[in-house]
């Protein structure tokens, strides 16, 4: 099965995008930051306009199939695992 890799700063830019549609602000406006933890798993923390909103993975995985769908013209359905990976970052491998 072939799996499609989004690097970390794609995975910035979906949650940015999200975030922005959320909060109704441009994507520039955006700063995130992403998170690992042994025991909470992939978070991020998304700051717009001094504050801080925290997103968990089901909102990671969201940001994603919005990416997928609009930006890479992908199913936006397909799995999505999010790793960390020890030269990338936090990415994300795509069922196709």
């Amino acid at each position: 099965m072939e799996r499609l890799m989004i690097l970390e700063q794609d995975i910035i830019n979906a949650v940015c995008v999200y975030v922005s549609r959320k909060k109704q602000v441009k994507p520039e406006e955006v700063e995130v930051e992403l998170m690992h933890d042994d025991d909470y798993g992939f978070s991020a923390e998304a700051f717009v306009d001094g504050r801080k909103q925290v997103l968990i993975a089901a909102n990671l995985i969201e940001a994603l199939r919005l990416w997928l769908d609009e930006f890479m013209n992908e199913n936006p359905y397909a799995g999505i695992e999010l790793q960390l990976d020890d030269e990338e970052g936090i990415i994300a491998l795509i069922n196709n």
